[in-house]
């Protein structure tokens, strides 16, 4: 049974976490076909945007705690395996953070440690309102520091914020996650997929390139301490994107009140 069920609709790329009886916890097969589905999505010229969530009633528990499968012995694998072990889930977030679509968490159930982390990595993030959230790790007896969470935390939630949910690694609620900016929007269970793909739907109305370049723009602009920087960056998207057809095309459809047809050119 695949670990990752990946459904193309159209444009719409859905990857879920397929791992519902251990509550899609990370083990060696969901890392490893996760990260395949990804690279395979950043190569699809037909793809413009992700949805990621679970199966079951969870999006991600974190890693399994029951074992990751690996057959990897600390006394025997030394450091070094564990620590391309550790590399490995964490690349995760970094590709995530890094793929050319825009990418809509929708969180259907717990997201726990890794889980927290593949939520916070994500562009988008809609929760159902069952939800439940924890940082994890330091629960576990880890660092509260992984998989990019104390970058990503800080920066969606407020330094303060994020460090009191990182010390303490309490749970909180959809509700809660909302108030502090997790959360974009909470779906009711039933209705989250509908809600994702609407968003979804929503971005597909604007140019290709205009969507690349600004998941680009807006995070480089998050990790810029340089306002002149950061404008002289804008200047030359606007400039890339002014000169594409679709740019015209996406007047041209705005004016004569139609669906507009983009070529990526």
């Amino acid at each position: 049974m695949p670990a990752v069920l990946v459904e193309r609709d159209g444009e719409i790329t859905t990857l879920t976490l397929h791992r519902p009886d251990a509550l899609n916890t990370l083990n060696v097969d969901l890392v490893r076909e996760l990260t395949d589905a990804l690279d395979a999505v950043d190569e699809d010229p037909g793809c413009r945007v992700v949805i990621l969530t679970g199966s079951g009633r969870a999006f991600c528990a974190g890693l399994d705690l029951n074992g990751y499968d690996d057959d990897l012995d600390a006394e025997q694998g030394g450091v070094i395996p564990m620590f391309e072990r550790q590399q490995d889930i964490a690349g995760l977030a970094l590709r995530l953070h890094g793929l050319r679509q825009p990418v809509i968490a929708a969180v259907n159930g717990p997201a726990a440690g890794g889980g927290l982390a593949l939520v916070c990595a994500s562009d988008i993030r809609i929760g159902s309102t069952s939800s439940v959230y924890a940082v994890g790790f330091i629960r576990a007896g880890f660092s509260a520091c992984d998989i990019g969470v104390s970058w990503l935390l800080p920066r969606l939630v407020g330094t303060g914020q994020a460090h009191e949910l990182m010390l303490t690694g309490r749970k909180f609620t959809a509700v809660e996650a909302e108030r502090y900016g997790l959360l974009v929007d909470l779906a009711e269970p039933e209705e989250l997929l509908e809600r994702a793909r609407s968003t979804a739907r929503a971005i597909l109305a604007n140019p290709p390139l205009s969507v690349e370049l600004t998941k680009v723009g807006m995070w480089a602009a998050v990790e810029s301490d340089s306002f002149s920087a950061t404008v002289e960056f804008e200047n030359r998207q606007q400039m890339i994107t002014a000169m594409t057809e679709d740019r015209g095309e996406s007047t041209a459809a705005f004016l004569e009140k139609r669906a507009p047809r983009y070529r990526r050119r």
